[in-house]
């Protein structure tokens, strides 16, 4: 019998407000990214009612309730990726622009930046796929209605 186990593990790519930045949270004492700066979100908990109900709860783990984002919950860019610890985790990446708040980090992170989209290929040290994951979600731009946003 085959194995299908794996996380799920949504990210949120948050632009800023004009689109021409995206924030980045440098995690810490995480196996395999300690001290590379990534996108929020986490694991999927068989206790979330939803999808987008724990898309809220990681957000709110992990910048803090008071920092507002519209989500376009509509599409996701999948990727896999293997842990070294040899687990699988599927990543789906949620396009999101700031509303309002400020960044209040758990303890997952270690500092925060706004990055300039024009800097973004060469700053480091950050979760390698990102440049590409945000010039696949700013397409969504094109089919994007306001009323499709979600605010969380």
């Amino acid at each position: 019998m085959e194995n299908y186990h794996f996380q799920y593990c949504q990210k949120i790519v948050v632009f800023s407000k004009d689109k021409t930045q995206v924030l980045l949270c440098k995690r810490k004492g995480e196996a395999d990214l300690n001290g590379v700066f990534s996108c929020i979100g986490g694991k999927m908990e068989t206790t979330d009612p939803s999808i987008l109900e724990g898309l809220q709860r990681e957000k709110n783990e992990e910048v803090g309730g008071d920092f507002k984002i519209k989500l376009y919950p509509t599409y996701s860019h999948n990727l896999l990726f293997h842990k070294k610890d040899g687990n699988a985790m599927i990543l789906p990446y949620y396009m999101a622009i700031y509303e309002s708040g400020e960044v209040k980090l758990n303890d997952e992170y270690s500092e925060y930046r706004w990055v300039n989209l024009d800097e973004l290929e060469a700053f480091e040290p950050k979760v390698d796929c990102i440049p590409e994951e945000v010039r696949l979600l700013r397409r969504l731009e094109a089919i994007q209605e306001e009323g499709e946003f979600v605010l969380i």
